[in-house]
């Protein structure tokens, strides 16, 4: 186990901001974590599981404890069918390298989930979704190591708790869960999904094979800024930065803008985060300091060169607060806040 002191963390992460861990060590195999994960726990040391850094905010004072960064490597094909195929993809793999591999085989289910930045290992701890599809569709077993029971087990779908961006690996899942692989089941020849308008807009005259899909995704997602660009200010983000509010029927009888977007949701509605941001009056290109929101895509918030993690939670806050005093609406970020104090967005 390689021990490191006091190394940067803002160059791990999508955002580009944070301070300094305390600890840092690598993981390339399970049996690294689990001696990382010991030795934290033996000197009292907190402990952060890192790997992509696409959907975090990380305290401009770093994180105070060890940072464990998962780096485990691998995508093996477990079985195969005419109607299914089960590939286990290890934690440390790049998600939207694991997308373009699928894509290009013809094996369908997560081709709208292109052009995604982070981990494999990160996507069922937010039930990582777009265009139409979630993770939670295709997965069915994560591989992680307990820090409670300590030991390797692995947890089917519905252990996993799956929600609209939630999942049990999340909130109090986060301290107990150590994610090592994850297991998708693809469907080959399947049909590609295209179930969002601006996706058939961009797609015109049909959806082809899964690889038109693929680019047309990563398209739309770069029109956006939502495609990582390092010579791009307008891309360095966590992505979409706040969940799409879901009402009850009740709540959405009461809403008063008939007219907003929304969208069906189980038995509920789900309303356009976006579409509330700029109509409280936070348009796309808007500034705080160094920090602001994409002009681009009122979703994400950027840093627009030398931004601390001051200025994005005085940003959030202010956004917040104005569809607050708007729309009655709670807008709830996306991103795990780190190092700093109880929920900082409050």
């Amino acid at each position: 186990m390689n021990l490191q002191r006091d190394v940067p963390l803002a160059p791990l992460t999508t955002l580009g901001i944070g301070g300094p861990a305390r600890y840092f060590a690598r993981a390339e195999s399970p049996a690294e974590v689990e001696a990382i994960v010991a030795w934290a726990e033996e000197h009292g040391e907190p402990l952060l599981v890192l790997a992509g850094g696409s959907n975090v905010l990380i305290a401009d004072e770093g994180f105070a404890g060890v940072v464990l960064h998962v780096d485990l490597r691998g995508v093996h094909p477990e079985s195969q069918d005419a109607g299914a195929v089960v590939v286990n993809v290890a934690a440390g793999e790049r998600w939207d390298d694991f997308v373009a591999m699928a894509a290009g085989k013809g094996w369908a289910g997560i081709e709208c989930l292109s052009g995604i930045p982070g981990s494999a290992g990160a996507t069922p701890i937010q039930n990582v979704g777009a265009y139409g599809q979630d993770v939670s569709e295709t997965i069915v077993r994560v591989d992680v190591y307990d820090r409670v029971e300590h030991r390797r087990k692995s947890l089917t779908n519905e252990e996993c708790g799956f929600a609209y961006r939630s999942s049990a690996f999340k909130h109090a899942g986060r301290d107990r869960y150590v994610v090592l692989s994850v297991s998708f089941r693809l469907v080959p020849g399947g049909t590609p999904a295209v179930r969002y308008p601006d996706l058939q807009r961009e797609l015109g005259d049909g959806a082809g094979d899964l690889r038109r899909v693929r680019d047309a995704v990563i398209a739309v997602r770069r029109r956006k800024g939502m495609v990582l660009d390092q010579s791009d200010p307008d891309t360095r983000s966590d992505g979409s930065f706040f969940t799409n509010p879901v009402l009850s029927p009740a709540d959405w009888a009461k809403f008063p803008v008939r007219d907003a977007p929304h969208f069906p949701a189980a038995d509920s509605v789900k309303l356009s985060a976006a579409w509330l941001i700029e109509h409280a009056g936070f348009h796309k290109g808007f500034r705080h300091g160094n920090a602001g929101i994409s002009s681009k895509h009122t979703l994400a918030i950027v840093n627009r060169g030398g931004a601390t993690a001051r200025e994005v939670i005085e940003l959030v806050r202010m956004i917040q607060r104005g569809v607050r005093e708007r729309f009655g609406i709670e807008l709830q970020p996306e991103p795990n806040f780190i190092g700093f104090g109880p929920r900082p967005d409050r």
